[in-house]
């Protein structure tokens, strides 16, 4: 089984053990393993999750921004660009932070035992360093770069420690949190180009985020099973049931929501073309969850949504038309 760049996931020999070996050989290849370990729990698939930051860009085209206008569309691309790789390093570290947390929970999980720092391949202090570094390198370019924006980051890497450390315990509170770390992303996007903040930029990202949190609660309390509360203390109190209930009032929320957004907000075109996109966003939800139900997916929303091709074929689709509708008929 390999992992994201031909990285093996599977429990290798511990990190001390590999260093016991005399020789430049055994201590460069111990050097290689660790970084690829690191890698390995910086979640690089992960790092999709962060294009969030992306949409405040495309969202404004001919208002901030436009195709006419190529040098200042590309120095807002640019910012909007290195937010991303800024957001990329801190949740990395949020990442390293969490599996030096959840090491002995881990190692009681059929798939998450496998993870460098639960096997043993990478050592918690050498995690705890490289997380340091991307923490405050990441948050000091950050407030360099755009005050706000600075922020925005910080309050994020702030909520997604307490995250780790206590409130995903914490029923209902755990996914509330998990939205607001997606809402944030967004709100980072807009802050670092200086563009108005929308409310649908909340509502729609947060219910979208939410929906993604409690699918994931449902997949992880289905594989756990019995087991549910020893790797999750938050499991214990959900029940499939509940989940199936929350997950349609979220869904359905967000499709009104998003509705809504297409022929009520004052900045899109005023011919209401961007309702063509609605019957996209209903697709991707109900494709979501026929995935959820049938094939048992969902523990990991980001393997879903970039594997599953009429999902990413969807998702092109909606980001393709909204650019269409905005640049042909906003001005």
């Amino acid at each position: 089984m390999r992992g994201f760049h031909g990285v093996d996931p599977r429990p290798g020999p511990p990190y001390h053990q590999v260093m016991e070996h005399s020789g430049s050989t055994s201590v460069v290849a111990g050097l290689a393993g660790i970084a690829r370990s690191v890698v390995v729990t910086a979640r690089p698939r992960q790092w999709t999750k962060n294009l969030i930051i992306y949409l405040a860009f495309l969202f404004t085209v001919n208002e901030a921004w436009s195709t006419l206008e190529p040098a200042a569309t590309l120095g807002l691309l640019v910012k909007t660009t290195v937010a991303f790789v800024i957001f990329t390093a801190l949740t990395s570290a949020v990442y390293l932070v969490n599996d030096i947390v959840d090491v002995d929970v881990d190692r009681r999980h059929p798939k998450k035992r496998l993870r460098p720092i639960a096997s043993g391949r990478l050592p918690a202090q050498v995690a705890a360093g490289v997380a340091a570094i991307l923490l405050t390198a990441g948050i000091g370019v950050a407030f360099f770069f755009e005050t706000l924006f600075g922020a925005v980051s910080f309050l994020y890497v702030a909520s997604m420690i307490a995250y780790s450390l206590a409130l995903k315990n914490i029923v209902l509170l755990d996914v509330f949190i998990i939205g607001a770390g997606f809402v944030m992303r967004a709100v980072a996007g807009a802050v670092v180009i200086n563009v108005p903040i929308s409310p649908w930029l909340y509502i729609c990202t947060g219910l979208g985020a939410l929906f993604l949190a409690l699918t994931k609660r449902r997949a992880e309390l289905a594989v756990a099973g019995d087991a549910a509360y020893t790797q999750r203390k938050s499991l214990n109190q959900y029940t499939v049931g509940l989940l199936d209930q929350l997950i349609v009032v979220v869904a359905t929320s967000a499709v009104i929501a998003y509705s809504l957004y297409t022929f009520t907000a004052q900045n899109l075109p005023e011919n209401h073309a961007m309702m063509i996109t609605i019957p996209l966003v209903i697709f991707g939800l109900f494709r979501y969850l026929l995935l959820m139900h049938t094939k048992g997916l969902g523990e990991e929303p980001e393997e879903v949504i970039i594997k599953d091709t009429p999902l990413i074929v969807v998702v092109l689709m909606w980001l393709g038309s909204s650019a269409a509708i905005l640049t042909m008929f906003r001005g």
